[in-house]
């Protein structure tokens, strides 16, 4: 096993977050979690010791930092809602640059020059050729993607001027939940494709909308690259060895390199449910690009990453079961 770290992660208490930090404390790292619990749990957190806090609060959080003294940071927190980035820009400015700042502040403070950074394939916008791999032009076409290429390259320049290296993986749709059943997504007004379908088959609510069935796609409904977040959460953490074995710094794409239209995850959730739940079809949704699929070579070859779920049935399969545990 490679040397236990010490590791500070943001947002740890979250989906995403809570996998990839059972993850590391698999992998015995001693792990410190931060994170405001405004959408994540304290239960979620299975590894190391939680300390309720936000990003916007700069004194503690370089309180915080300064005392954990940790090896790198794995900064996860972030609103992430493309529908809602459209509605509330401000505040997707607000949480995911200014907050990303004040954490990279805070890092510099406590002598901290390593990052795991969250990102998104919403970086790509429309994407001019599928599979979009990680040259491919930048042109958000929604808030919440522009705050992320704000973002990295802020830490573009940051690294261009100091020792300071990180890691940005740019994730495809995150989906499934732990095989063993201790976490999943615990999101009550969840906006992802497979946990709403999930929801209107247990009769959370009453109908599954697809928004847009005219996008230029062979079925006509949007086209996603659905990686499982326990081969995300593993993708981070060997993005962690990565760079603290190297000390360079990297951007990857996080996907299977293959996607599954609207309908063929409707109709796939219907088969591992049972439930022939209701489905209605309306307009376009805005923000939302026809198709996003990841070319993961570079992610793979850096890091050595061998995603071992990548299967749709099982990823709904996995999310099924969890949905089924929740209240």
């Amino acid at each position: 096993m490679n040397k236990p770290l010490k590791i500070f992660v943001t947002g740890g208490a979250g989906y995403i977050g809570s996998h990839c930090v059972k993850a590391l404390g698999r992998a015995g790292h001693d792990v410190l979690v931060y994170d405001n619990l405004s959408t994540g749990h304290e239960w979620a957190v299975l590894a190391g010791r939680l300390v309720r806090g936000d990003l916007a609060d700069i004194g503690p959080l370089k309180e915080t930092l300064a005392a954990f003294r940790p090896d790198a940071v794995i900064h996860f927190a972030a609103s992430i809602q493309v529908e809602e980035s459209v509605r509330l820009p401000l505040q997707y400015y607000r949480n995911n640059v200014i907050n990303s700042l004040n954490l990279l502040e805070a890092m510099s403070a406590a002598g901290v020059s390593r990052l795991i950074y969250s990102s998104t394939a919403a970086v790509y916008g429309i994407p001019q050729t599928i599979p979009a791999d990680e040259t491919a032009p930048l042109a958000p076409i929604n808030p919440y993607g522009a705050s992320k290429v704000m973002v990295e390259r802020a830490l573009a320049d940051l690294a261009a001027s100091s020792d300071f290296r990180y890691v940005a993986l740019r994730y495809f749709n995150v989906a499934g939940a732990d095989p063993e059943g201790l976490i999943g997504q615990a999101y009550r007004e969840s906006t992802h494709l497979i946990t709403r379908a999930l929801k209107t088959a247990k009769g959370e609510f009453p109908k599954l909308m697809i928004y847009g069935t005219d996008y230029p796609t062979p079925d006509g409904t949007c086209i996603r690259d659905y990686i499982h977040v326990n081969d995300l959460a593993q993708a981070h953490v060997l993005a962690l060895q990565y760079i603290m074995k190297n000390g360079k710094t990297a951007t990857l794409n996080c996907g299977y390199g293959r996607g599954f239209s609207v309908r063929e995850v409707v109709e796939t959730a219907r088969q591992i449910t049972s439930i022939d739940f209701p489905v209605e079809e309306t307009g376009r949704r805005a923000g939302d690009p026809p198709a996003l699929i990841a070319e993961s070579a570079r992610l793979r070859s850096l890091t050595g990453w061998q995603p071992q779920y990548d299967d749709l049935p099982f990823i709904i399969r996995t999310a099924w079961d969890w949905e089924k545990k929740l209240p």
